[in-house]
């Protein structure tokens, strides 16, 4: 690339989340990523935007997580626009960085507006601490309505009976019973939640449009479920990991919440085992192929642990906890079948260990 056309992608990288509202219209902003289905500005989250400058690159960097792709604004502009002369890119980057802020923002739908400028993860925090401990609330009864009895080192979960819902921007708030799960980095500090909306009586989630939705700094980070070191698994959804928790009750888990933050997950220092808790789908079938990459080039065994089913959720209550037990032993490395399968007494018992 020349220097000009690298000080004119500094010059995007300086405007990064206003390019993004533009030229990715389809996406959302999160934390300090916009996040769409690629580069077209397909519906989806596989692709993350640096919006700020920082340690791991400057604004405006990109990488699809489902394909391995990467660029700067340039390549946005290009792809979104489908030129294929970079004279035109040029003349169409010159022209964007001409408009004034308000003429930008004008041509984004409704729901893109620029953000708040509270701190996401202060909110995250907020949020987690304002909710109780799981024992005894709905969300026990939720979970073990989907089959999964394995509810220590539950810590990360925990319980709000009235959790601010609101089906869109211009939509009435809602105050709904909710599953709050804190999603942290690898030394355990809180860097968002998800939430999930239930049911009055635990049975289902709720019967809105949207029962699940994140906030904070996602990104490398996860739902955390025991203390990882040299082996962990690690998979998309809450439930999918808390099924093969209850099969395997004594192996660190992680949920990343998507299929695009499992691709990019970040590994313990000494892990050296990595089994990955696949959905069966095509989304999951991407994260696989890039964790399986990702392992590999850093000296860490991957390991995939396939459903039956679409997910071990599925698995778990078609066919109940033996029948999944037996169906992960055979996929298990042989030196873990004894350290991870061998349920102490306490576990056996039912919410043994529960905090």
């Amino acid at each position: 690339m020349t220097d000009a056309a690298h000080d004119l992608a500094r010059q995007l990288g300086r405007q990064a989340e206003a390019v993004c509202r533009h030229y990715l219209s389809a996406g959302r902003r999160q934390g300090h990523y916009w996040q769409v289905g690629d580069a077209r500005n397909a519906p989806g989250r596989s692709m993350f935007v640096r919006l700020r400058d920082s340690a791991h690159g400057p604004a405006g960097k990109w990488t699809d997580a489902a394909t391995g792709e990467h660029g700067d604004l340039l390549d946005v502009i290009r792809e979104s626009r489908g030129l294929s002369n970079f004279s035109d890119v040029v003349v169409e980057a010159q022209a964007f960085l001409r408009l004034p802020p308000a003429s930008r923002y004008a041509e984004a739908p409704p729901r893109t507006r620029p953000c708040s400028p509270r701190d996401p993860v202060i909110s995250a925090h907020r949020v987690f601490a304002a909710a109780q401990p799981i024992p005894g609330t709905i969300v026990e009864t939720y979970l073990r309505n989907r089959g999964i009895t394995a509810l220590h080192e539950t810590g990360s979960l925990r319980f709000n009976p009235r959790c601010y819902y609101r089906p869109d921007a211009h939509g009435s708030t809602q105050l709904l019973p909710a599953m709050i799960a804190a999603v942290t980095d690898l030394t355990g500090r809180i860097m968002g939640i998800h939430r999930t909306w239930l049911a009055p009586d635990g049975s289902d989630k709720a019967n809105i449009a949207t029962p699940r939705r994140a906030m904070g700094h996602l990104l490398e980070h996860a739902v955390r479920f025991g203390r990882a070191d040299d082996v962990m698994a690690a998979g998309e959804g809450i439930e999918t990991i808390l099924s093969v928790r209850t099969a395997l009750p004594s192996l660190p888990m992680v949920a990343a919440l998507s299929a695009a933050h499992l691709a990019v997950i970040a590994f313990p220092p000494d892990l050296r085992r990595l089994y990955i808790v696949r959905d069966n789908d095509p989304a999951g079938d991407r994260a696989r192929d890039s964790l399986i990459a990702r392992a590999n080039s850093t000296g860490i065994e991957a390991v995939v642990l396939s459903p039956a089913l679409g997910d071990f959720n599925e698995d778990l209550r078609a066919f109940g906890v033996d029948a999944l037990r037996a169906e992960l032993r055979c996929l298990l490395a042989p030196e873990d079948v004894n350290r991870f399968m061998m349920l102490s007494r306490d576990l056996k018992e039912q919410g043994a260990g529960l905090r």
